[in-house]
């Protein structure tokens, strides 16, 4: 995919170290991720820019994972349109997600931009469970500050893990319902930055005010060179991509730790398992059939086993 001066565009999110090391900086190019996901849960525009900037804030997150078994979940629970939205992903920047409205439409708000804020909502949590391969997985929650998702992002950043954070995300949909850019800038000082560092960060955040719109012209490698020069000479380099981890044999292992007597129960009454994931929309069934021969490949059946037919 090229962008619209010729320069080769994929997604990825680049993270470097600029401002002499006192500020850790991201750019994320997420067009293709949220495409992916409209595709997959056939997103109105208003769901689709909630579920996006989501999921471009979560694969920021994971891109600071510092196992590589590492893997975290973001829940917005708000009193907007659009219900609940889940992202969960992992340090290889496998992501996934779904909003329970996929289809919410409202006005356009003050501004004339899609009202992301009334598809979240302004009161609600937003959650964030990170497992770095520890025992005991992080959880932070914060109150929405106005379901726009960079703000609550910032707010989750600075009390929840006491790292003030200047964010800036975004999605841009075309008028065929296709997502023409997405993705977020994201810097954060480090500990110990000086007044000047902090008070350059907070005043670059404001020039992303339409971060999707930059990234429809341009690659995340052009907004950084653009915007921040030769800072960060040393930055590293991560490529998100819409991944569920479900699949037949994942279900049905699933299944089969159920146990036989529970599987068959649900077949006399139902006739067939049928089982849904929320994060790539996939419905899988189950027949009698299928479930014998599931239990079999696991553990051979008893002789004369009978209580277990239908």
């Amino acid at each position: 995919m090229n962008g619209k001066n010729g320069e080769e565009k994929r997604d990825v999110i680049l993270r470097g170290l600029i401002c002499g090391g006192e500020v850790s900086l991201a750019v994320a190019d997420t067009t293709q991720l949220v495409n992916e996901a409209i595709r997959l849960h056939g997103l109105s525009p208003l769901s689709a820019a909630a579920l996006g900037r989501t999921l471009t804030a979560a694969a920021y997150l994971c891109s600071a994972l510092k196992e590589e078994r590492g893997a975290l979940s973001v829940t917005i629970k708000g009193n907007g349109a659009g219900g609940a939205v889940r992202v969960s992903g992992d340090k290889q920047l496998h992501m996934r997600g779904y909003i329970d409205d996929p289809h919410a439409d409202l006005p356009p708000n003050a501004a004339g931009k899609l009202d992301v804020g009334g598809c979240i909502g302004r009161e609600g949590t937003l959650t964030v469970v990170r497992d770095d391969g520890d025992a005991v997985p992080f959880v932070g929650t914060t109150q929405l500050v106005s379901g726009e998702v960079g703000e609550d992002f910032a707010a989750y950043f600075a009390y929840s893990e006491q790292l003030p954070t200047a964010v800036a995300v975004g999605v841009k949909i075309g008028t065929d319902g296709s997502c023409l850019g997405a993705g977020g800038v994201f810097l954060q000082p480090m500990p110990g930055a000086c007044e000047e560092s902090i008070a350059y960060a907070e005043r670059m955040i404001g020039k992303f005010g339409a971060v999707s719109s930059l990234l429809e012209e341009m690659s995340a490698a052009q907004l950084w060179r653009r915007y921040f020069g030769e800072q960060g000479e040393s930055v590293y380099a991560q490529y998100p991509v819409y991944k569920c981890r479900c699949s037949r044999d994942y279900i049905e292992g699933l299944l089969a730790s159920m146990g036989r007597e529970e599987l068959f129960s649900i077949l006399r009454e139902q006739g067939a398992i049928r089982v849904h994931c929320d994060y790539c929309n996939t419905d899988y069934l189950f027949t009698e059939e299928d479930v014998r021969r599931m239990l079999a490949a696991r553990e051979e059946e008893p002789n004369g086993a009978k209580d277990d037919r239908l």
